[in-house]
């Protein structure tokens, strides 16, 4: 596409990053299911190189095209910005379900469960322990995320690029945790529907703070790039969005998993 076009919608050029990001995806996927059954690795190794490459190059072509090539006028980022609302809605949907089988479950405990919840033998974490501090680690994400973005719409560079760089350090410190956490469970997604709803749910979620730290990773070094000004920049406001999304569904996982749950 030119940079003079003569309509106001967002039309990419010809890109192969779909299809590479699918194969990726699907090779990644189906190495994860390898690697759980035959202990080999390697064709997920592969699938996650192509997808990490696909990831680069995708948002690559995507800055070009917000900053050098000044395709996404008003019109274009007002159809993004609805893209991203309907994708944060079906991301919605789909953490519904993971909440509906668990309150499903546990609401009327089936005689296989011992009619009780959590089931016979099934130990669960202390709600006031590690799930207690990635809540607050969480929470102060938000304020962070939402630190650079006043401060970015005030063209403050410097604490917009400390707030990010906030942001960025406690979503790793989040995730960090959550590995250490899985290490030590007392049980496994194997036992009975309390061990395969809590680690579906929590790891679910887990997967989205990794893609949301990398979101923002991303608009932490475009930022220092100067591709963001006060009016124009819908990239770190998706991030922002999508961040806080995450915050929400964790808060709900804490009360109704941790908290209630145990």
């Amino acid at each position: 596409m030119s940079a003079h076009q003569n309509h106001p919608y967002h039309l990419v050029d010809q890109s192969p990053w779909p299809l590479t990001g699918a194969i990726g995806a699907m090779a990644m996927v189906t190495g994860l299911v390898k690697w759980f059954h035959l202990y080999n690795t390697e064709l997920m190794v592969t699938g996650t190189i192509l997808v990490v490459m696909t990831m680069y190059q995708w948002w690559r072509d995507i800055s070009r095209e917000g900053t050098l090539q000044g395709l996404h006028t008003y019109s274009v980022v007002n159809g993004l910005r609805w893209g991203m609302i309907l994708f944060i809605t079906s991301e919605v949907l789909f953490f519904f379900s993971f909440f509906w089988a668990y309150f499903h479950s546990s609401l009327a405990p089936t005689v296989e469960l011992g009619n009780i919840w959590p089931p016979m033998g099934i130990s669960p974490f202390d709600p006031m322990s590690i799930p207690m501090l990635n809540t607050s680690i969480l929470l102060a994400s938000g304020v962070t995320v939402t630190w650079a973005h006043h401060s970015l719409m005030e063209n403050n560079h410097s604490m917009a690029a400390q707030g990010l760089f906030f942001t960025v350090l406690l979503g790793v410190y989040f995730t960090i945790l959550q590995a250490y956490e899985y290490m030590e469970a007392p049980f496994t997604i194997a036992d009975s529907v309390y061990g395969s709803s809590f680690f579906v749910a929590t790891g679910f979620h887990g997967l989205h703070v990794i893609i949301g730290t990398t979101f923002l990773m991303v608009c932490l070094l475009r930022h220092q790039k100067n591709h963001f000004s006060a009016t124009h920049h819908f990239g770190f406001e998706a991030a922002a969005w999508y961040w806080h999304f995450v915050d929400v569904v964790w808060l709900f996982l804490y009360i109704s998993i941790y908290w209630w749950g145990s």
